[in-house]
Protein backbone atom coordinates (compact mmCIF):
# COMPACT_ATOMS: atom_id res chain seq x y z
CA UNK A 1 0.00 0.00 0.00
CA UNK A 2 3.02 2.85 1.02
CA UNK A 3 4.80 1.70 -2.19
CA UNK A 4 1.40 2.29 -4.53
CA UNK A 5 1.03 5.58 -2.38
CA UNK A 6 4.74 6.61 -2.68
CA UNK A 7 4.69 5.43 -6.63
CA UNK A 8 1.70 7.80 -7.03
CA UNK A 9 2.77 10.80 -5.40
CA UNK A 10 6.10 10.70 -7.34
CA UNK A 11 4.10 10.56 -10.76
CA UNK A 12 2.40 13.91 -9.10
CA UNK A 13 5.36 15.50 -8.32
CA UNK A 14 7.39 14.77 -11.53
CA UNK A 15 8.46 17.37 -13.48
CA UNK A 16 7.29 17.67 -16.89
CA UNK A 17 10.01 18.74 -18.77
CA UNK A 18 12.51 15.69 -17.59
CA UNK A 19 9.91 13.68 -15.98
CA UNK A 20 11.72 12.61 -13.45
CA UNK A 21 10.56 13.83 -9.61
CA UNK A 22 11.40 17.38 -9.17
CA UNK A 23 14.77 18.62 -8.09
CA UNK A 24 15.06 22.21 -6.72
CA UNK A 25 11.76 22.77 -7.45
CA UNK A 26 10.31 25.64 -8.24
CA UNK A 27 6.64 27.65 -9.28
CA UNK A 28 6.24 30.07 -12.01
CA UNK A 29 3.56 33.00 -11.95
CA UNK A 30 0.44 30.45 -13.67
CA UNK A 31 1.01 27.87 -11.08
CA UNK A 32 3.18 25.01 -12.78
CA UNK A 33 6.38 23.65 -11.62
CA UNK A 34 9.80 22.15 -12.97
CA UNK A 35 13.33 21.66 -11.84
CA UNK A 36 15.26 24.86 -11.72
CA UNK A 37 17.55 23.53 -14.04
CA UNK A 38 14.91 22.28 -16.21
CA UNK A 39 12.93 25.69 -17.19
CA UNK A 40 16.38 27.63 -16.96
CA UNK A 41 17.15 25.53 -19.78
CA UNK A 42 13.82 25.54 -21.54
CA UNK A 43 13.76 29.82 -21.46
CA UNK A 44 17.37 29.40 -22.81
CA UNK A 45 16.83 28.07 -26.09
CA UNK A 46 16.46 30.49 -28.63
CA UNK A 47 13.08 30.06 -29.47
CA UNK A 48 12.10 30.97 -25.98
CA UNK A 49 13.50 34.15 -26.37
CA UNK A 50 11.52 36.45 -25.23
CA UNK A 51 8.51 36.35 -25.10
CA UNK A 52 8.34 33.44 -22.19
CA UNK A 53 5.69 30.90 -21.85
CA UNK A 54 4.98 28.08 -20.10
CA UNK A 55 5.49 24.43 -21.45
CA UNK A 56 2.29 22.90 -20.27
CA UNK A 57 -0.40 25.75 -20.12
CA UNK A 58 1.79 28.32 -22.93
CA UNK A 59 0.81 31.21 -20.41
CA UNK A 60 3.10 33.55 -21.61
CA UNK A 61 5.39 36.25 -19.13
CA UNK A 62 7.14 39.48 -20.34
CA UNK A 63 9.48 39.94 -19.14
CA UNK A 64 11.03 36.90 -17.52
CA UNK A 65 9.70 35.81 -14.46
CA UNK A 66 12.38 35.62 -11.59
CA UNK A 67 12.72 31.65 -10.19
CA UNK A 68 12.83 30.78 -6.53
CA UNK A 69 13.36 27.72 -5.28
CA UNK A 70 9.71 26.65 -3.83
CA UNK A 71 10.71 25.46 -0.06
CA UNK A 72 7.34 23.48 0.55
CA UNK A 73 8.21 21.56 -2.24
CA UNK A 74 11.25 20.80 -1.94
CA UNK A 75 10.51 19.30 1.95
CA UNK A 76 8.18 17.25 0.15
CA UNK A 77 10.25 15.47 -2.39
CA UNK A 78 12.60 14.86 0.53
CA UNK A 79 10.06 12.76 2.72
CA UNK A 80 8.81 11.26 -0.73
CA UNK A 81 12.43 9.99 -1.29
CA UNK A 82 12.31 8.57 2.41
CA UNK A 83 9.25 7.20 2.04
CA UNK A 84 10.32 5.05 -0.65
CA UNK A 85 13.52 3.78 0.66
CA UNK A 86 11.54 2.63 3.93
CA UNK A 87 9.44 0.72 1.36
CA UNK A 88 11.78 -0.51 -0.48
CA UNK A 89 13.89 -1.89 2.55
CA UNK A 90 10.33 -3.25 3.84
CA UNK A 91 8.83 -5.03 1.27
CA UNK A 92 12.70 -7.08 0.61
CA UNK A 93 12.26 -7.86 4.35
CA UNK A 94 8.91 -9.26 3.44
CA UNK A 95 10.03 -10.94 0.17
CA UNK A 96 12.01 -13.52 2.96
CA UNK A 97 10.08 -14.88 5.92
CA UNK A 98 11.58 -17.61 8.12
CA UNK A 99 9.43 -20.17 9.26
CA UNK A 100 8.67 -20.63 13.14
CA UNK A 101 8.53 -24.16 13.39
CA UNK A 102 11.77 -25.06 11.66
CA UNK A 103 14.36 -25.66 14.73
CA UNK A 104 18.18 -26.40 12.84
CA UNK A 105 18.02 -24.81 9.41
CA UNK A 106 15.14 -22.20 8.93
CA UNK A 107 13.42 -22.37 5.92
CA UNK A 108 11.66 -19.71 4.11
CA UNK A 109 7.74 -19.51 5.21
CA UNK A 110 5.28 -19.49 2.36
CA UNK A 111 2.12 -18.71 5.05
CA UNK A 112 1.24 -16.94 8.30
CA UNK A 113 -1.88 -17.95 9.91
CA UNK A 114 -4.18 -15.61 11.93
CA UNK A 115 -5.10 -18.08 14.36
CA UNK A 116 -1.67 -19.47 15.41
CA UNK A 117 -0.14 -16.14 14.66
CA UNK A 118 3.05 -17.82 13.05
CA UNK A 119 4.14 -18.30 10.11
CA UNK A 120 4.97 -22.08 7.94
CA UNK A 121 7.12 -23.41 5.60
CA UNK A 122 5.63 -25.51 3.22
CA UNK A 123 6.78 -29.03 5.01
CA UNK A 124 4.90 -27.55 8.41
CA UNK A 125 2.07 -25.86 6.61
CA UNK A 126 0.40 -29.14 5.76
CA UNK A 127 -1.42 -30.53 8.96
CA UNK A 128 -3.53 -26.64 8.12
CA UNK A 129 -4.38 -28.53 5.46
CA UNK A 130 -5.06 -31.72 6.27
CA UNK A 131 -6.18 -31.47 10.03
CA UNK A 132 -9.65 -30.78 10.82
CA UNK A 133 -8.17 -28.73 14.02
CA UNK A 134 -7.14 -25.87 11.80
CA UNK A 135 -9.33 -25.90 8.96
CA UNK A 136 -11.07 -22.85 9.90
CA UNK A 137 -8.17 -21.02 10.54
CA UNK A 138 -7.18 -18.29 8.00
CA UNK A 139 -4.00 -18.18 6.13
CA UNK A 140 -2.38 -15.29 4.51
CA UNK A 141 0.86 -14.26 2.56
CA UNK A 142 4.16 -14.97 4.26
CA UNK A 143 4.81 -12.04 6.66
CA UNK A 144 6.61 -10.48 9.39
CA UNK A 145 3.90 -8.41 10.36
CA UNK A 146 1.25 -10.61 11.41
CA UNK A 147 -0.38 -8.58 14.18
CA UNK A 148 -0.64 -5.71 11.67
CA UNK A 149 -3.50 -8.01 9.84
CA UNK A 150 -5.53 -8.67 12.87
CA UNK A 151 -5.39 -5.28 14.68
CA UNK A 152 -8.85 -5.93 16.41
CA UNK A 153 -9.44 -9.51 15.94
CA UNK A 154 -7.79 -11.03 18.82
CA UNK A 155 -9.02 -10.78 22.33
CA UNK A 156 -7.34 -8.83 24.82
CA UNK A 157 -7.18 -10.76 27.48
CA UNK A 158 -6.22 -13.91 26.00
CA UNK A 159 -4.86 -13.11 22.45
CA UNK A 160 -7.53 -15.57 20.65
CA UNK A 161 -9.25 -14.94 17.85
CA UNK A 162 -12.83 -13.26 18.63
CA UNK A 163 -14.55 -15.42 16.83
CA UNK A 164 -17.72 -16.43 18.83
CA UNK A 165 -20.35 -13.56 19.53
CA UNK A 166 -22.03 -13.44 22.73
CA UNK A 167 -26.02 -12.48 22.35
CA UNK A 168 -26.81 -11.74 26.10
CA UNK A 169 -24.09 -9.44 26.53
CA UNK A 170 -24.03 -8.45 22.78
CA UNK A 171 -20.38 -8.64 22.39
CA UNK A 172 -17.52 -10.84 19.98
CA UNK A 173 -15.67 -13.09 22.71
CA UNK A 174 -12.73 -15.74 22.32
CA UNK A 175 -13.51 -19.49 22.91
CA UNK A 176 -11.62 -18.94 26.72
CA UNK A 177 -13.96 -16.29 27.28
CA UNK A 178 -17.15 -18.27 26.58
CA UNK A 179 -15.66 -20.84 29.14
CA UNK A 180 -14.58 -18.30 31.64
CA UNK A 181 -17.03 -15.06 31.46
CA UNK A 182 -19.82 -16.17 29.49
CA UNK A 183 -20.59 -19.71 30.31
CA UNK A 184 -24.00 -20.07 29.92
CA UNK A 185 -24.33 -17.37 27.79
CA UNK A 186 -26.69 -17.76 24.46
CA UNK A 187 -23.98 -17.87 21.74
CA UNK A 188 -23.31 -18.34 18.34
CA UNK A 189 -20.36 -17.67 15.56
CA UNK A 190 -19.40 -14.10 14.64
CA UNK A 191 -19.67 -15.55 10.87
CA UNK A 192 -23.59 -16.56 11.44
CA UNK A 193 -24.02 -13.35 13.53
CA UNK A 194 -22.72 -11.32 11.01
CA UNK A 195 -24.85 -12.91 8.16
CA UNK A 196 -27.71 -11.99 10.52
CA UNK A 197 -27.01 -8.52 10.90
CA UNK A 198 -26.37 -8.05 6.98
CA UNK A 199 -29.39 -9.88 6.21
CA UNK A 200 -31.16 -7.26 8.22
CA UNK A 201 -29.13 -4.55 7.33
CA UNK A 202 -30.26 -5.85 3.44
CA UNK A 203 -34.17 -5.66 4.79
CA UNK A 204 -33.46 -2.13 6.38
CA UNK A 205 -32.01 -0.89 3.24
CA UNK A 206 -34.85 -1.97 0.77
CA UNK A 207 -37.38 -0.57 3.02
CA UNK A 208 -34.89 2.57 3.00
CA UNK A 209 -35.11 2.31 -0.49
CA UNK A 210 -38.93 2.18 -0.68
CA UNK A 211 -39.58 5.00 1.26
CA UNK A 212 -36.92 6.90 -1.12
CA UNK A 213 -39.48 6.29 -3.50
CA UNK A 214 -42.38 6.57 -1.79
CA UNK A 215 -40.73 10.26 -1.17
CA UNK A 216 -39.86 10.82 -4.82
CA UNK A 217 -42.47 10.05 -6.00
CA UNK A 218 -44.57 12.10 -3.04
CA UNK A 219 -42.17 14.90 -4.30
CA UNK A 220 -42.95 14.56 -7.83
CA UNK A 221 -46.71 14.48 -7.20
CA UNK A 222 -46.19 17.56 -4.77
CA UNK A 223 -43.92 19.91 -7.62
CA UNK A 224 -47.10 18.57 -10.34
CA UNK A 225 -49.36 19.78 -7.88
CA UNK A 226 -47.87 23.38 -7.69
CA UNK A 227 -47.52 23.55 -11.38
CA UNK A 228 -51.09 23.01 -11.48
CA UNK A 229 -52.21 24.92 -8.28
CA UNK A 230 -50.13 28.06 -10.42
CA UNK A 231 -51.80 26.90 -13.74
CA UNK A 232 -55.01 27.17 -12.27
CA UNK A 233 -54.76 30.52 -10.24
CA UNK A 234 -53.35 31.79 -13.30
CA UNK A 235 -56.54 30.19 -15.03
CA UNK A 236 -58.71 31.55 -12.50
CA UNK A 237 -57.50 35.04 -12.69
CA UNK A 238 -58.01 34.90 -16.17
CA UNK A 239 -61.04 34.56 -16.15
CA UNK A 240 -61.98 37.08 -13.46
CA UNK A 241 -60.16 39.63 -15.32
CA UNK A 242 -62.08 38.60 -18.17
CA UNK A 243 -65.76 38.91 -16.70
CA UNK A 244 -64.69 42.11 -14.68
CA UNK A 245 -63.55 43.14 -17.93
CA UNK A 246 -67.07 42.32 -19.91
CA UNK A 247 -68.45 43.68 -16.91
CA UNK A 248 -66.19 47.48 -16.96
CA UNK A 249 -67.40 47.17 -20.79
CA UNK A 250 -71.04 46.20 -20.58
CA UNK A 251 -71.21 49.18 -18.16
CA UNK A 252 -69.39 51.52 -20.16
CA UNK A 253 -71.25 50.74 -23.60
CA UNK A 254 -74.81 50.89 -21.01
CA UNK A 255 -73.38 54.04 -19.89
CA UNK A 256 -72.76 55.59 -23.46
CA UNK A 257 -76.19 54.21 -24.83
CA UNK A 258 -77.87 56.28 -21.76
CA UNK A 259 -75.59 59.23 -22.42
CA UNK A 260 -76.82 58.98 -26.65
CA UNK A 261 -80.02 58.42 -25.28
CA UNK A 262 -80.40 61.81 -23.26
CA UNK A 263 -78.39 63.87 -25.79
CA UNK A 264 -80.49 62.86 -28.46
CA UNK A 265 -83.50 63.53 -26.39
CA UNK A 266 -81.99 66.78 -25.53
CA UNK A 267 -81.40 67.99 -28.61
CA UNK A 268 -84.72 66.89 -29.90
CA UNK A 269 -86.31 68.85 -27.33
CA UNK A 270 -83.80 72.01 -28.22
CA UNK A 271 -84.74 72.24 -31.77
CA UNK A 272 -88.28 71.82 -31.27
CA UNK A 273 -87.47 74.69 -28.70
CA UNK A 274 -85.66 76.67 -31.55
CA UNK A 275 -87.98 76.15 -34.29
CA UNK A 276 -90.68 76.93 -31.40
CA UNK A 277 -88.72 80.19 -30.51
CA UNK A 278 -88.71 81.43 -33.91
CA UNK A 279 -92.41 80.98 -34.42
CA UNK A 280 -93.43 82.85 -31.13
CA UNK A 281 -90.72 85.75 -32.46
CA UNK A 282 -93.18 85.50 -36.42
CA UNK A 283 -95.87 85.83 -33.57
CA UNK A 284 -94.86 88.86 -31.94
CA UNK A 285 -93.72 90.70 -34.68
CA UNK A 286 -97.44 90.35 -36.46
CA UNK A 287 -99.19 90.96 -32.89
CA UNK A 288 -96.86 93.71 -31.98
CA UNK A 289 -97.55 95.77 -35.89
CA UNK A 290 -101.29 94.81 -35.35
CA UNK A 291 -100.91 96.28 -31.66
CA UNK A 292 -99.15 99.56 -33.40
CA UNK A 293 -102.21 99.67 -36.06
CA UNK A 294 -104.62 99.62 -33.18
CA UNK A 295 -102.91 102.38 -31.22
CA UNK A 296 -102.81 104.64 -34.11
CA UNK A 297 -106.68 104.02 -34.66
CA UNK A 298 -107.43 105.06 -31.17
CA UNK A 299 -105.08 108.11 -31.57
CA UNK A 300 -107.11 109.26 -34.76
CA UNK A 301 -108.64 112.52 -35.09
CA UNK A 302 -110.55 111.72 -38.61
CA UNK A 303 -113.40 109.89 -37.50
CA UNK A 304 -114.02 108.97 -41.15
CA UNK A 305 -110.97 107.30 -41.35
CA UNK A 306 -111.32 105.23 -37.87
CA UNK A 307 -114.75 103.93 -39.58
CA UNK A 308 -113.22 103.06 -42.79
CA UNK A 309 -109.81 101.23 -41.22
CA UNK A 310 -111.65 99.46 -38.36
CA UNK A 311 -109.92 95.79 -37.68
CA UNK A 312 -111.02 93.86 -34.78
CA UNK A 313 -110.02 90.42 -36.39
CA UNK A 314 -106.54 89.25 -34.93
CA UNK A 315 -104.29 86.69 -36.09
CA UNK A 316 -104.91 83.00 -36.27
CA UNK A 317 -102.22 80.64 -34.37
CA UNK A 318 -101.72 77.48 -33.03
CA UNK A 319 -102.45 77.21 -29.46
CA UNK A 320 -99.61 78.04 -26.91
CA UNK A 321 -97.28 74.46 -26.26
CA UNK A 322 -97.70 73.30 -23.20
CA UNK A 323 -94.21 74.45 -21.79
CA UNK A 324 -96.20 77.06 -20.46
CA UNK A 325 -98.55 74.86 -18.67
CA UNK A 326 -95.92 72.91 -16.96
CA UNK A 327 -92.90 74.93 -16.43
CA UNK A 328 -91.01 72.70 -13.74
CA UNK A 329 -91.06 69.71 -16.45
CA UNK A 330 -86.91 68.80 -16.98
CA UNK A 331 -84.43 65.64 -16.68
CA UNK A 332 -84.36 66.15 -12.90
CA UNK A 333 -87.53 63.98 -12.52
CA UNK A 334 -86.31 61.02 -14.10
CA UNK A 335 -84.53 58.94 -11.58
CA UNK A 336 -81.43 56.58 -12.33
CA UNK A 337 -81.35 53.61 -10.59
CA UNK A 338 -77.91 53.15 -7.87
CA UNK A 339 -76.74 50.17 -10.09
CA UNK A 340 -73.04 50.20 -7.26
CA UNK A 341 -75.91 49.73 -4.14
CA UNK A 342 -77.31 46.82 -6.68
CA UNK A 343 -73.82 45.41 -7.82
CA UNK A 344 -72.07 45.86 -4.35
CA UNK A 345 -75.45 43.93 -2.94
CA UNK A 346 -74.87 40.93 -5.43
CA UNK A 347 -71.17 41.22 -4.79
CA UNK A 348 -71.53 40.60 -0.97
CA UNK A 349 -73.86 37.64 -1.76
CA UNK A 350 -70.73 36.22 -3.41
CA UNK A 351 -68.02 37.22 -2.50
CA UNK A 352 -68.27 34.74 0.69
CA UNK A 353 -69.02 31.71 -1.03
CA UNK A 354 -65.96 32.35 -3.20
CA UNK A 355 -63.62 33.40 -0.44
CA UNK A 356 -64.59 29.86 1.46
CA UNK A 357 -63.86 28.33 -2.26
CA UNK A 358 -60.32 30.28 -2.40
CA UNK A 359 -59.50 29.22 1.00
CA UNK A 360 -60.62 25.63 0.75
CA UNK A 361 -57.78 25.43 -2.25
CA UNK A 362 -55.06 23.13 -1.54
CA UNK A 363 -51.38 22.30 -3.15
CA UNK A 364 -51.59 19.63 -0.39
CA UNK A 365 -53.95 18.58 1.91
CA UNK A 366 -53.04 20.06 5.36
CA UNK A 367 -52.64 17.05 8.33
CA UNK A 368 -55.95 16.07 10.09
CA UNK A 369 -56.18 18.06 13.52
CA UNK A 370 -55.13 16.35 16.97
CA UNK A 371 -55.31 19.23 19.37
CA UNK A 372 -58.27 21.25 20.84
CA UNK A 373 -56.46 24.60 18.79
CA UNK A 374 -55.78 22.63 15.95
CA UNK A 375 -59.38 21.90 15.88
CA UNK A 376 -60.38 25.50 16.48
CA UNK A 377 -58.93 26.26 12.95
CA UNK A 378 -61.90 24.88 11.48
CA UNK A 379 -64.67 25.88 13.63
CA UNK A 380 -68.04 27.07 11.77
CA UNK A 381 -70.97 29.15 13.25
CA UNK A 382 -74.21 27.73 12.95
CA UNK A 383 -77.71 28.40 13.47
CA UNK A 384 -80.47 26.23 13.90
CA UNK A 385 -83.16 26.15 11.02
CA UNK A 386 -86.65 27.47 12.33
CA UNK A 387 -88.39 26.16 9.26
CA UNK A 388 -87.32 22.59 10.09
CA UNK A 389 -87.63 22.64 13.80
CA UNK A 390 -90.21 19.76 15.48
CA UNK A 391 -92.88 21.75 16.92
CA UNK A 392 -91.86 20.56 20.74
CA UNK A 393 -88.92 22.59 20.26
CA UNK A 394 -88.16 25.72 21.83
CA UNK A 395 -85.21 27.34 19.84
CA UNK A 396 -83.08 30.45 21.99
CA UNK A 397 -80.12 32.27 22.22
CA UNK A 398 -80.09 33.06 18.35
CA UNK A 399 -81.19 30.33 16.94
CA UNK A 400 -78.66 28.48 18.79
CA UNK A 401 -79.86 26.11 21.75
CA UNK A 402 -83.09 24.20 21.43
CA UNK A 403 -84.99 22.13 24.31
CA UNK A 404 -87.56 20.07 24.17
CA UNK A 405 -90.52 20.05 26.67
CA UNK A 406 -93.06 18.46 25.31
CA UNK A 407 -95.66 21.10 24.62
CA UNK A 408 -96.29 21.94 21.02
CA UNK A 409 -95.38 25.35 19.83
CA UNK A 410 -97.93 27.27 17.47
CA UNK A 411 -95.20 27.16 14.52
CA UNK A 412 -96.99 27.32 10.91
CA UNK A 413 -96.93 24.64 8.46
CA UNK A 414 -93.73 24.86 6.86
CA UNK A 415 -92.55 22.15 4.06
CA UNK A 416 -89.01 21.46 5.68
CA UNK A 417 -90.38 21.05 9.22
CA UNK A 418 -90.98 17.69 10.80
CA UNK A 419 -94.16 16.72 11.68
CA UNK A 420 -93.22 13.68 14.07
CA UNK A 421 -90.07 13.52 15.04
CA UNK A 422 -88.27 15.79 17.25
CA UNK A 423 -84.82 16.59 15.10
CA UNK A 424 -84.02 20.11 13.70
CA UNK A 425 -81.23 20.72 11.18
CA UNK A 426 -79.11 23.92 10.77
CA UNK A 427 -79.34 26.13 8.16
CA UNK A 428 -75.76 25.65 6.63
CA UNK A 429 -74.46 23.68 4.34
CA UNK A 430 -71.14 21.76 4.76
CA UNK A 431 -68.70 20.74 2.00
CA UNK A 432 -64.95 21.21 3.30
CA UNK A 433 -63.45 20.62 6.65
CA UNK A 434 -65.59 22.23 9.07
CA UNK A 435 -65.78 21.29 13.41
CA UNK A 436 -68.42 22.23 16.04
CA UNK A 437 -68.75 21.77 18.99
CA UNK A 438 -72.47 20.59 20.85
CA UNK A 439 -73.21 20.84 25.03
CA UNK A 440 -75.85 17.78 25.70
CA UNK A 441 -78.19 17.87 28.91
CA UNK A 442 -80.38 15.29 29.84
CA UNK A 443 -81.17 11.83 28.82
CA UNK A 444 -81.48 11.48 25.38
CA UNK A 445 -80.38 13.57 21.93
CA UNK A 446 -78.45 12.55 18.80
CA UNK A 447 -76.21 14.71 17.17
CA UNK A 448 -75.57 14.20 13.55
CA UNK A 449 -75.35 15.19 9.76
CA UNK A 450 -77.70 14.83 7.20
CA UNK A 451 -78.57 15.43 3.41
CA UNK A 452 -80.96 18.05 2.96
CA UNK A 453 -83.24 15.53 0.42
CA UNK A 454 -83.89 13.16 4.14
CA UNK A 455 -88.02 13.11 4.69
CA UNK A 456 -89.48 15.64 7.11
CA UNK A 457 -93.35 14.22 6.97
CA UNK A 458 -94.49 11.12 8.75
CA UNK A 459 -93.09 8.59 11.03
CA UNK A 460 -90.71 6.44 8.48
CA UNK A 461 -87.48 5.56 8.86
CA UNK A 462 -86.74 8.17 6.08
CA UNK A 463 -87.67 10.87 8.25
CA UNK A 464 -85.23 9.17 10.84
CA UNK A 465 -81.80 10.39 11.55
CA UNK A 466 -79.45 7.79 11.43
CA UNK A 467 -82.18 5.35 9.94
CA UNK A 468 -81.44 5.49 6.38
CA UNK A 469 -78.95 6.10 3.68
CA UNK A 470 -79.08 10.17 4.26
CA UNK A 471 -78.26 10.48 7.62
CA UNK A 472 -75.39 9.75 10.11
CA UNK A 473 -76.22 9.67 13.50
CA UNK A 474 -74.57 10.04 17.32
CA UNK A 475 -77.08 9.00 19.94
CA UNK A 476 -76.12 9.58 23.66
CA UNK A 477 -78.85 8.04 25.55
CA UNK A 478 -78.09 7.82 29.91
CA UNK A 479 -74.58 8.10 29.35
CA UNK A 480 -74.56 5.53 26.51
CA UNK A 481 -73.13 6.12 23.47
CA UNK A 482 -73.97 4.65 19.69
CA UNK A 483 -73.83 5.18 16.21
CA UNK A 484 -76.26 4.40 13.34
CA UNK A 485 -76.19 4.78 9.76
CA UNK A 486 -78.92 3.40 7.45
CA UNK A 487 -80.70 0.95 10.26
CA UNK A 488 -76.86 -0.61 11.28
CA UNK A 489 -76.05 0.02 14.92
CA UNK A 490 -72.69 0.12 16.58
CA UNK A 491 -72.14 0.18 20.19
CA UNK A 492 -69.93 2.79 21.48
CA UNK A 493 -68.07 2.95 25.24
CA UNK A 494 -69.19 5.23 27.04
CA UNK A 495 -67.59 8.59 27.58
CA UNK A 496 -67.81 10.69 31.01
CA UNK A 497 -68.16 14.09 28.64
CA UNK A 498 -71.06 16.39 28.17
CA UNK A 499 -69.06 18.30 25.37
CA UNK A 500 -69.35 16.48 21.55
CA UNK A 501 -67.23 18.00 19.19
CA UNK A 502 -67.68 17.14 15.47
CA UNK A 503 -64.97 17.16 12.86
CA UNK A 504 -66.25 16.93 8.99
CA UNK A 505 -63.85 16.59 6.50
CA UNK A 506 -66.51 16.26 2.80
CA UNK A 507 -64.02 16.34 0.46
CA UNK A 508 -61.68 12.80 2.54
CA UNK A 509 -64.78 11.60 3.13
CA UNK A 510 -64.14 11.45 7.29
CA UNK A 511 -66.96 12.00 10.22
CA UNK A 512 -65.49 12.34 13.62
CA UNK A 513 -67.23 12.68 16.57
CA UNK A 514 -64.86 13.67 20.31
CA UNK A 515 -65.33 14.15 23.32
CA UNK A 516 -64.44 17.66 24.59
CA UNK A 517 -62.35 18.71 27.61
CA UNK A 518 -58.54 19.78 28.13
CA UNK A 519 -57.98 16.63 25.26
CA UNK A 520 -59.86 15.57 22.27
CA UNK A 521 -61.04 12.02 23.12
CA UNK A 522 -62.79 10.00 19.89
CA UNK A 523 -65.62 8.25 20.14
CA UNK A 524 -65.97 7.32 16.82
CA UNK A 525 -65.16 8.12 13.64
CA UNK A 526 -66.35 7.20 10.27
CA UNK A 527 -64.69 6.97 6.48
CA UNK A 528 -67.00 7.10 3.66
CA UNK A 529 -68.23 9.12 0.36
CA UNK A 530 -70.37 12.03 0.78
CA UNK A 531 -71.91 13.03 -2.37
CA UNK A 532 -74.03 16.22 -1.03
CA UNK A 533 -73.76 19.25 0.83
CA UNK A 534 -74.52 18.07 4.59
CA UNK A 535 -76.15 19.66 7.18
CA UNK A 536 -75.80 19.48 11.19
CA UNK A 537 -78.85 18.03 12.97
CA UNK A 538 -80.11 17.14 16.19
CA UNK A 539 -82.61 14.70 18.07
CA UNK A 540 -83.62 16.17 21.04
CA UNK A 541 -85.58 13.57 23.70
CA UNK A 542 -88.39 15.19 26.30
CA UNK A 543 -86.48 16.88 28.75
CA UNK A 544 -83.07 17.22 27.09
CA UNK A 545 -81.79 20.00 25.70
CA UNK A 546 -78.57 20.77 22.72
CA UNK A 547 -76.53 24.02 22.73
CA UNK A 548 -73.70 24.63 19.71
CA UNK A 549 -71.12 26.58 21.37
CA UNK A 550 -68.99 29.76 20.13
Amino acid sequence: MAESSGSEYQEQFSCPICLDPLKKPVTIPCGHSYCMRCINDCWGQKYQRPPYHCPQCREIFTPRPVLKKNTVLAEMMEKLQKISIQTASCSQEECYVECDVCITEKNSAVKSCLQCLASFCETHLQPHYQSPAFKKHKLIKASTHIQENIPDNNCLHHGKPLDIYCQDDRQCICYLCMIDNHKGHSVVSVETKLNDEKNVLRETQVKCQEMIQQRERCQQDLNDAVKSFKISAQEVLEDCEKVFSELICSLEIKYSEMKDLIRSQEKNEINRAETLHKQLDQELTELRLRDEEIQKLLIADSQVHFLESFVCVLPTFEDMPNIIKYPHLSFKNISIPPFNLVLEKIWQQKRTKISQEVSNVHVAEPPEPKTPCEFLKYLCYLQLDPNTASKTLILSDVNRKAINNSVAQQYPDHLERFDWYCNVLCRESLCDRCYWVVECSGDDCAIAVSYKRIGRKGKSEDCRLGFNNNSWRLSRYNQKFSFIHDRKQVNLPAVCCSRIGVYLNHRAGTLSFYGVSDTMTLIHRVQTTFTEPLYPAFAIGVGSTITIKE
